[in-house]
C-alpha cells in the first residue's frame, strides 16, 4: 500500500518509528514535511498529506500530533479527504468501515 505520513513535533519521533515498520511490512511510505522536531504548523503537516491522498497519489495518510485534533481538521477541509481521530485499532477499523 501506498502511505504517506507527516507529523507535527510532537510525534516526529512515532512517525520515524511508524515508517520503518510499514516499510519493513512492504508498504511504500512517503514522508511529507521537514520532521526534525523544531515546532511547526501541524496544517502544513496535514494539507501536505492530504493533498497526495486527494490526487490519488497515495492510498491512505497517517498524521501524528499532540493530540490528533488539529490534524484532523485541517486535513478535513481537502475536499475529497475524510480523516478520523483514532487512538486504537478498534477506532481505525471503525474509522474505515463507515
Amino acid at each position: 500500500m501506498k502511505l504517506a505520513l507527516s507529523a507535527d513535533h510532537r510525534g516526529v519521533s512515532a512517525t520515524r518509528q511508524l515508517a520503518d515498520r510499514l516499510r519493513s511490512q512492504n508498504h511504500e511510505v512517503t514522508m511529507v514535511g521537514t520532521l526534525t522536531g523544531e515546532t511547526c504548523d501541524y496544517p502544513d503537516a496535514a494539507f501536505g498529506v492530504g493533498e497526495l491522498v486527494r490526487k490519488g497519489d497515495v492510498e491512505r495518510g497517517i498524521l501524528l500530533c499532540g493530540s490528533g485534533i488539529g490534524m484532523c481538521i485541517a486535513a478535513n477541509k481537502i475536499r475529497g479527504v475524510r480523516a478520523a481521530l483514532v487512538h486504537d485499532e478498534l477506532t481505525a477499523e471503525m474509522s474505515r468501515s463507515h
